[in-house]
């Protein structure tokens, strides 16, 4: 295997972290009586999905309907299409669906339950649905207290649309400490045991119960009630799950290979050929300072103080700090950058360069909505 011979920028997939960081999880999640569905929105990959579900009929999540054409098509039968459902989007749901697909659909409006009722009433068909729960105020979802919650539910029960709950503790994000995390983690699954409970109540059982972000799913535990988890980056892990400390730099397996290409002498800058087009312009956790990636040796090991300080379309900027000169990274040196956002980064690449010990292999990714 020889980085040497890769066309730069591009983006590298180390195979061996990314089965261990999928067995940790797995690992957890065993200890208790929950099931994972992993979220394939990050990677977006048939043969990376291969590694991170048992089989085709083994759950999962997407983000997109292009997801879900793209994975009902390589045979995965069991998909939530986890963003809220718009009436436009009700005829190609039904066509998936009919092609032997279980997709079970998200909403968290009275609206949304009166359009979806009427589409399955008028087509004579039903689809599954999920009402969203808010746990945290970050996004989107129905509060558990909210009235609106038995309205909805009684609207899809009455056409037996309802199939169950979901939420994410998106606020996992703004947690400082992993104790934070693991309290985040309990009020994720509290909000949709209250909300269980309430329909519960009027006679609406809930099937699924789901719960997930990569922070809460690793830390979390108990799970009691709560019959699936979903998480996404865990598979690769980025510098925010990093600064989170939900893993090491070291976990992190995706990196964007890009090489010196200038010197700015007066500065002591190293320019690279891997800009914001590459590395994408999410800077993370502000507090933490990474700016557009921390830098790596061609080896994959990370350079103590050195980041992606700015970025233009195609250039990336590293200030050398005082003692480290520009004699250090000849003009063709190959670094390695870390993803600050796994997702952003990897969405602007066509495929991964997967490289396991001293083999290569080539994973095309897909993008589009």
């Amino acid at each position: 295997m020889s980085l040497n011979a890769l066309h730069t920028p591009c983006l590298l997939l180390d195979k061996k972290k990314l089965l261990t960081n999928i067995g940790r999880l797995n690992t957890h999640l065993a200890q208790f009586d929950v099931r994972l569905r992993p979220h394939l929105k990050t990677l977006k990959s048939v043969d990376a999905a291969r590694y991170m579900l048992e089989d085709t009929s083994a759950p999962c999540t997407v983000s997109t309907l292009e997801e879900v054409k793209q994975f009902a098509q390589a045979g995965f039968t069991d998909i939530t299409y986890a963003v809220g459902i718009s009436e436009h989007k009700l005829p190609e749901i039904l066509d998936i669906q009919n092609q032997g697909v279980t997709l079970h659909i998200l909403l968290d409006s009275f609206e949304q339950a009166q359009f979806v009722h009427a589409f399955c009433q008028d087509n004579g068909c039903k689809l599954s649905c999920l009402i969203e729960i808010d746990c945290d105020g970050k996004r989107a979802g129905i509060a558990p207290e909210d009235p609106q919650l038995i309205t909805v539910g009684k609207i899809l029960a009455s056409g037996d649309l309802y199939s169950g709950l979901l939420t994410h503790a998106g606020g996992s994000y703004d947690c400082n400490s992993l104790d934070e995390i693991r309290a985040m983690a309990q009020q994720e699954q509290n909000a949709v045991r209250d909300a269980a409970s309430r329909l519960s109540a009027q006679q609406i059982d809930s099937a699924i119960i789901s719960v997930g972000s990569t922070p809460t799913a690793m830390l979390g535990d108990g799970f009691e009630q709560i019959t699936e988890v979903r998480a996404g980056v865990y598979a690769s892990m980025d510098l925010v799950m990093a600064g989170l400390g939900v893993c090491r730099s070291q976990d992190i397996a995706l990196s964007v290979l890009t090489r010196v290409i200038g010197h700015n002498r007066e500065k002591n800058w190293l320019i690279l050929d891997a800009g914001w087009m590459a590395l994408s312009r999410d800077t993370g956790i502000a507090s933490l300072q990474y700016g557009y990636g921390l830098v790596c040796d061609e080896a994959g090991h990370v350079i103590p103080e050195l980041c992606v300080n700015s970025a233009n379309q195609e250039h990336g900027i590293v200030a050398l700090p005082e003692g480290l000169d520009l004699s250090h990274f000849a003009i063709g040196t190959l670094l390695r950058i870390l993803p600050n956002h796994a997702c952003a980064t990897a969405a602007l690449h066509a495929g991964y360069q997967v490289i396991f010990d001293d083999e290569m292999d080539y994973w095309p990714r897909f993008g589009g909505w």
